[in-house]
């Protein structure tokens, strides 16, 4: 298959930045041979409305410079926008889990996340990071801001934090003992 069009979709499917060596692992090819595919991509989306971005060795798709007015007036209308059941359930559990990845957010959720946690992203209220026990993997967490906006000094702070972790610990080993 075409490296090219394999790379393409997973860079869609993540809808994040990606490591170049994550891409060679996954379709079991160099990172050299990565490289040149991005490149060739690079080259057929030039006159498109996305692009591919590589920086610090990770790539991801992005919006053509030219759109940047069109997306900048969607996300306006987005920040104006409630949050809504769905972004407050997801804000929920960042707080009360974080640092959480974003398929364990919706596997609490049963459903997919993407839009929320980019809505969240968008209004600063959780921020990206990198796990701890893999950097390859990246984990949503509440922003310092947001936790200042709620009143409070700390996330621990939050109503039933403790009891509320523990019982989101005893949802992940009962999820692992089901698996195995």
């Amino acid at each position: 298959m075409d490296l090219e069009k394999q790379i393409e979709a997973i860079l869609f499917y993540t809808a994040e930045p990606t490591k170049l060596s994550f891409l060679a692992k996954t379709l079991e090819v160099k990172v050299g041979e990565v490289e040149e595919a991005l490149k060739n991509l690079s080259e057929s989306l030039k006159d498109r409305g996305i692009r591919v971005l590589v920086h610090n060795e990770e790539a991801s798709l992005v919006t053509a410079p030219e759109l940047g007015d069109l997306i900048e007036r969607i996300i306006k209308e987005e920040r104006e926008k409630d949050l809504g059941r769905t972004g407050i359930e997801t804000l929920t559990i960042i707080a009360y889990k974080g640092p959480v990845t974003k398929k364990e957010i919706e596997y609490i959720r049963g459903v997919n996340s993407q839009y929320a946690i980019r809505s969240l992203l968008l209004r600063g209220l959780i921020e990206r990071g990198t796990s701890k026990e893999d950097e390859r993997m990246v984990v949503y967490s509440i922003t310092s801001d947001t936790i200042r906006f709620l009143g409070l000094n700390s996330i621990s702070d939050l109503p039933e934090f403790e009891e509320s972790r523990k019982q989101l610990e005893v949802l992940e080993e009962s999820k692992i003992d089901t698996e195995e």
